[in-house]
């Protein structure tokens, strides 16, 4: 696995179909650097720092949510600095530590053999809430480098976080753009809606979290379709 620059201030870890990891996203201001996602396991996120120290580039001092499913969060124990999720994430993310609680990692292990997977020979599970909690959109200036946490509406969930790269205009996307978890309907009006979420934007690249990065129409018309 290599670190992939994508422009001027953004680089990605790529996803993995095997174990289920998202694309891990990195932007980097001249104050400090944001990273997008928290990744599926400490071994993940801790792959992710290895290739970000090895381009020379800070650990990311935040670290955004784009949605609470626990590939993109359940190494929120082992990220540098501090998470940011919107009010609807962490609310989910307190009911995955009642559930593992209350019925062990099982409750998890059991969904899908991409979670076994990442977790085998015995990895402990852990997951936390997110030390900064916010409702409604944010903007973040990172040092010559403006990024835009904008909650919305789409098929996927009901707690999806788009971010937004001004200068790059470059939007990650999570999996908003995917059928709704866990029946996989996709609905129509909430498409529609996060489709002029999207082009609000003004976005010329996406970043999908489980695709490699295409262009803002080519993510409309999967959505769409």
């Amino acid at each position: 696995m290599e670190l992939k620059k994508l422009s001027e201030h953004i680089w990605y870890m790529p996803f993995e179909e095997k174990r289920d990891r998202p694309n891990l996203g990195y932007v980097k201001g001249d104050k400090m650097s944001l990273a997008v996602d928290a990744g599926h396991s400490e071994a993940h996120i801790r792959e992710f720092y290895d290739l970000l120290q090895k381009e020379g580039l800070p650990l990311p001092f935040l670290t955004v949510l784009t949605h609470w499913h626990w590939d993109h969060t359940f190494a929120m124990h082992a990220v540098n600095g501090f998470t940011l999720a919107n009010q609807t994430t962490n609310d989910y993310l307190l009911e995955c530590i009642k559930k593992i609680e209350a019925n062990g990692p099982d409750v998890f292990l059991n969904m899908h053999d991409s979670i076994r997977k990442e977790y085998s020979g015995g990895k402990e599970m852990i997951v936390v809430p997110a030390d900064i909690i916010y409702e409604g959109d944010i903007t973040i200036d990172l040092g010559g480098c403006t990024v835009k946490l904008l909650q919305t509406q789409a098929p996927h969930t009901d707690d999806s976080t788009l971010v937004y790269v001004c200068e790059d205009k470059t939007l990650f996307v999570g999996d908003s753009t995917c059928p709704e978890f866990p029946n996989g309907a996709k609905d129509k009006n909430l498409a529609e809606r996060l489709a002029d979420k999207i082009r609000s934007t003004g976005a010329v690249t996406c970043v999908e979290g489980h695709w490699q990065p295409v262009e803002t129409e080519d993510t409309l018309n999967d959505l769409l379709s």
